[in-house]
Parts: C-alpha cells; structure tokens; sequence
C-alpha cells in the first residue's frame, strides 16, 4: 500500500516537472531605438530659421516677411500721400495764378477807364484849337502830352477800336442814330462822336457811332 502512494507521488511530480519544462520562457525585450531629436539641423539653413522661431511656434522667416510687406505697404501710402498733397498744391497754385491775373485785370480795367476821359478831353482840346495856332506852343505841349498818354495806354494792352468805314459791329460799336448818307453803304459807320477801346481781347467802351442807312 505504501508503495502504491510513492508510485503515485513520483507521477505527480514527473507531471509536475514537465508541465514547468513546457512553459514557454518570456522573449527578451528589445530595446526601442530613440526617436530622432527634434532638434537636429536641418539640411537648408536650419540652424537660422531655429534661431528666428517664435514663441508661438511659427518660424521667424514668415514673421520678418510680414514686417517688410508691413513696411513696403507704410512706404506706398506715404508715396501716395505726397503725390496728392503734391497735386493738391500744383492745383492751388494754378488757381492762385489765375486769380491773381484775373485782379490784375480787373484793377488795370479800372484805372484805364479813369484815365481815359482825361485822353479824350485832351483829344477834344487839340481838335478845337484853331488852324492858325496849332503851330504854337500850346498846342504842340498839348499835342506831345496826348501822344506821351497814348503811347502808355499802348504799352498797357489798350488799341483803339477803329470805326468810320467799318461795318457795323454791335460787339464793339455802339449807334446811336442813323443817317442817309448814298456814298455809304449800308450798315456802316458814318461818324464817331466818341473812340472806343479795347484792353488785350476785351472790350474796356464801346465807339459811340452813327450808322448810315
């Protein structure tokens, strides 16, 4: 009987043994290759856009590239600026010119229309004086005086404006009656009671006039 227990015994543990041979030995692990650092160089010019990163994780490249579009857009606004302000002025001195021309005008027309009654009051002097004393020395100041005043207006831009034999022209005649006259034709200017004058292209009086039929 004993030996009916060792028997079953030495089973057991034969059993026992091979079950532990049977287990299968853990592999042994392998140890992962470390990741590549993020810091590595990279090939083109890396090491210049590590050192311009940001913190917020965008590469210094793009940052810079902003500030110069930045600037470049500053440059051309300011350009803009002073091509209008330049544009501006251009325009205020054109205006400045041509007011300053237009009260030149308007000043020189008011002083010649005071001046010139004084050139027809000479004009009707010498035309009264008589034949016999045109010669003497009153009528010769006269005369000179009444040219000196002439030539000046004509230095200034004023013409006088022709009239006997002319047609008539109501843009720079004025009728004042009309007559018969057959050696005239019709519509043109038979006598002038008083000249007219132009200062450059306008007409400063008009020639009082009579027309024949």
């Amino acid at each position: 009987m004993e030996e009916k227990k060792e028997l079953e015994q030495e089973e057991i543990t034969e059993e026992k043994v091979n079950a532990e041979a049977n287990v299968e030995e853990p592999e042994e692990a392998v140890p992962e290759e470390p990741e590549r650092a993020s810091s590595e160089e990279p090939e083109d010019g890396g090491e210049e856009a590590e050192q311009a990163s940001g913190p917020g994780g965008k590469k210094g490249f793009f940052r810079k590239k902003e500030k110069k579009d930045k600037r470049d857009e500053q440059i051309a606004e300011l350009t803009d600026k002073v091509k209008r302000q330049l544009a501006e002025f251009e325009n205020f001195r054109n205006r400045t010119e041509k007011e300053k021309a237009r009260m030149y005008t308007i000043g020189a027309k008011d002083v010649i229309e005071k001046i010139l009654p004084v050139a027809d009051n000479f004009e009707r002097g010498i035309n009264s004086i008589p034949e016999e004393e045109k010669e003497g020395p009153v009528a010769s100041g006269m005369e000179m005086i009444y040219r000196q005043l002439m030539t000046v207006l004509t230095d200034l831009g004023v013409t006088p404006i022709e009239a006997v034999g002319q047609e008539f022209d109501p843009n720079f005649h004025n009728a004042v009656m009309h007559v018969e006259n057959e050696e005239l034709g019709e519509n043109i200017v038979a006598e002038e009671f008083q000249k007219g004058y132009k200062y450059k292209e306008e007409v400063l009086r008009h020639s009082m006039v009579s027309v024949a039929n």
